[in-house]
């Protein structure tokens, strides 16, 4: 498995609840791309949409993946398209449901290849205040201190 894009900025302003993984649709053009190195998730959310069908479908919203240079370039593409999600009923459901509450929202965290195929992976997560952001920040540097005077070997476990 490698990671083709990750979206740290998540894990900083939002608390995971829950993760699901989904398959992505793609142009063949677009799965070069994001091989490439050329796929950002910075900003990007998941939504529901129902166009004339009884069952939502899951989209990928406002994500990024650029142009593949070696493939002729279309006038109409955008890179920033939506694109669609392959979930089953039974989680698009449970999902749904869940995205209801009041203040939870679906971040995609990464994606990266399986085998040949490009997933994306996401969670049902609630948003950080200010005070829990710092309180994280001030934890990670007391484990970050902890441990540098541990290898300089001031203290022994």
């Amino acid at each position: 498995m490698s990671v083709l894009a990750l979206n740290k900025r998540a894990s900083y302003d939002y608390e995971f609840l829950e993760k699901f993984t989904a398959g992505i649709v793609l142009s063949g053009k677009e799965v070069k791309a994001a091989k490439g190195g050329l796929a950002n998730l910075k900003g990007s959310f998941v939504v529901f949409r129902s166009s004339g069908k009884v069952r939502p479908e899951a989209y990928l919203i406002n994500s990024y993946i650029g142009h593949y240079r070696c493939a002729a370039k279309p006038e109409s593409y955008d890179p920033e398209a939506p694109r669609k999600l392959l979930l089953k009923r039974q989680e698009i459901a449970s999902l749904v449901g869940k995205k209801q509450e009041k203040g939870l929202t679906l971040v995609p965290i990464k994606l990266y290849t399986e085998r040949s195929l490009i997933k994306l992976e996401f969670a049902i997560a609630r948003g950080k205040k200010s005070f829990d952001k710092r309180r994280a920040i001030k934890d990670r540097e007391l484990k970050r201190g902890l441990k540098s005077i541990r290898q300089s070997g001031s203290i022994k476990d």
